[in-house]
């Protein structure tokens, strides 16, 4: 029997939140000698990624990713790998009655064709039609125009300590004083506009009386947190050229040159000197004729060439490395 003192003593009121629901999300990259393209599908009257929730039939979580794309978007992937698991509460829209946190768990996955998708609902859209700010191949993108005001006032609004470490975390990421942009920082840029409260997925969280004049930053929305999920794709993916030969997965078996610096330049958003990008990949033995030619060049006809595999074994790190963009 129980004490008389257990007896009185109050019952603890616990709060009840919806338990933790795990989607799973695919950032898939494929790319043209002019544009950066990701797999898109509609979500919500939205563009969004293809995802779907993590199913007890799901043996792994990369068999659920691969059957959500394959029923979304009738291809099937091959090499994929864990991006980033991203479980912030209440940052995935949905039923209002539910709150409380909701895991996604995002793939990376390129290939080498952008052919249609075969759905009507899903496309190939370009990486910039979403964050045009990263788009430096023809100067400095003009989204920075309504950008730096706008982020520049953010900073102003808050007190002095605030303003400071504000003002810090945009130079920072922006590199506006410095004039020096760092190209991998893609996730860091789009995580300031949120807080910041200039792009329309921040809106259902930030208050009226926070937002910077309700001046919202040019660049397309996508659905639930895929646009912060697509920026971290980006950014991976600008790192991994870098010290891997991935830019190879992006490619056909047989390419030219030039058709290869503008493939980095459209992942990276940068132009490059057409005699330092074919010196580096001469030095770093990335490629080697195949002794055929082109004729799609639209002048001279280009040599063609095709990756060498043996660089895999023949060096730790072999990618392109890029110049830091002023």
């Amino acid at each position: 029997m129980a004490s008389s003192s257990s007896a009185r003593r109050p019952k603890t009121r616990v709060q009840s939140h919806a338990a933790p629901t795990v989607d799973l999300s695919a950032v898939i990259m494929a790319a043209t000698p002019n544009e950066p393209r990701v797999l898109t599908v509609r979500v919500d009257q939205r563009d969004g990624l293809p995802s779907g929730p993590l199913r007890s039939e799901h043996r792994t979580l990369e068999v659920g990713l691969r059957t959500w794309v394959a029923e979304q978007t009738k291809l099937t992937l091959g090499y994929v790998e864990q991006l980033y698991t991203f479980g912030d509460r209440d940052r995935a829209e949905g039923d209002l009655q539910r709150t409380g946190h909701a895991l996604s768990i995002a793939y990376l996955a390129l290939v080498r064709e952008a052919r249609p998708a075969g759905l009507a609902h899903a496309a190939w859209r370009s990486w910039y039609a979403y964050l045009p700010w990263e788009d430096w191949r023809d100067g400095r993108p003009k989204a920075l125009e309504v950008i730096e005001p706008a982020l520049k006032a953010w900073a102003r609004s808050g007190g002095k300590p605030l303003r400071q470490f504000r003002e810090e975390r945009i130079e920072l990421t922006f590199g506006f004083g410095s004039g020096t942009w760092t190209d991998e920082r893609v996730l860091e840029r789009y995580e300031l506009l949120f807080e910041a409260g200039l792009v329309p997925e921040a809106l259902r969280e930030v208050q009226p009386q926070e937002h910077s004049k309700g001046r919202l930053v040019p660049g397309q929305p996508m659905a639930l947190d895929h646009r912060r999920i697509l920026a971290t794709g980006i950014g991976r993916l600008r790192g991994k050229i870098k010290y891997r030969p991935v830019i190879f997965e992006l490619m056909p078996a047989s390419f030219t040159l030039l058709g290869l610096q503008r493939t980095v330049e459209a992942l990276s958003g940068v132009r490059l000197h057409k005699q330092n990008f074919r010196r580096l990949v001469e030095v770093q033995g990335l490629v080697e004729e195949t002794g055929e030619i082109s004729a799609e060049t639209g002048g001279r006809p280009a040599r063609l060439a095709r990756f060498r595999r043996e660089v895999l074994v023949e060096r730790p790190a072999p990618g392109v490395r890029l110049p830091r963009l002023r």
